[in-house]
């Protein structure tokens, strides 16, 4: 980290469950009050995930994510050692993938909120892993042909070149929908969101159609992904 200026940090934890599912799944209403007011979180969001590919109306019941924005890294190093519902998580999970972000370029809304805070790296970042992070709210006129589209979408994805971790988010089924996507490097990034036709089809469609009350794209220079970084 000493080759980048880190003010605004994101973190992102996804843990897998296994068969025991049932905890994580009643922790997600009391997501807020197991998260609130801790020293630096400015926001933080707990969800579930999707199940087959990644992007699917069925979800994944053993697995949830855990996102955080916090005011620095330190203060992200502190909550990770010491809070004592995320050590619980850790400790019941079969395994988690633990991501660590710079925003980069953040555009749109969540919930009313700006939570990416775009850094400025002076270190050229050509080669380097870069995160995406999207976020919709959806219509509920447009619920059925947000959701015929997912499919090719998951595809293009999936065979996209230079795209190496994919996986559905969210907080509410069906309607408020986030991705994660982690690719080689910026240029993997631009073919596929520029050249794909899928892509590109469904892009045109949202716009025309006005699919989402709400939106949001991020880009994030990965600074660290690790599987179980944390002891249990």
């Amino acid at each position: 980290m000493k080759d980048y200026k880190i003010g605004s940090f994101t973190t992102l934890t996804i843990f897998s469950f296994g068969k025991n599912w049932y905890w994580p799944l009643k922790q997600m209403a009391y997501s807020k009050k197991n998260f609130v007011e801790e020293n630096g979180l400015e926001f933080v969001r707990v969800m579930g995930t999707g199940g087959g590919s990644g992007f699917s109306l069925k979800p994944d019941f053993s697995s949830y994510a855990i996102l955080c924005v916090w005011k620095n890294n330190y203060s992200s190093e502190a909550f990770f050692k010491n809070h004592l519902i995320f050590k619980t998580y850790v400790k019941k999970s079969v395994s988690f993938r633990h991501i660590e972000m710079i925003a980069i370029k953040s555009n749109g809304f969540w919930d009313g909120l700006k939570p990416f805070k775009n850094q400025e790296i002076k270190k050229k970042i050509n080669s380097h892993p870069i995160a995406v992070i999207t976020r919709a709210t959806l219509n509920m006129k447009m619920l059925f042909q947000f959701w015929k589209s997912v499919p090719s979408i998951s595809k293009a994805i999936k065979d996209a070149k230079g795209v190496y971790f994919f996986k559905g988010i969210g907080e509410l089924p069906f309607i408020q929908q986030a991705t994660i996507s982690i690719w080689k490097d910026n240029d993997s990034i631009n073919k596929f969101a520029y050249n794909n036709m899928d892509h590109k089809l469904v892009i045109k469609k949202t716009r025309q159609n006005n699919w989402y009350k709400e939106d949001l794209f991020s880009r994030f220079l990965v600074i660290s992904d690790l599987n179980n970084r944390f002891e249990k």
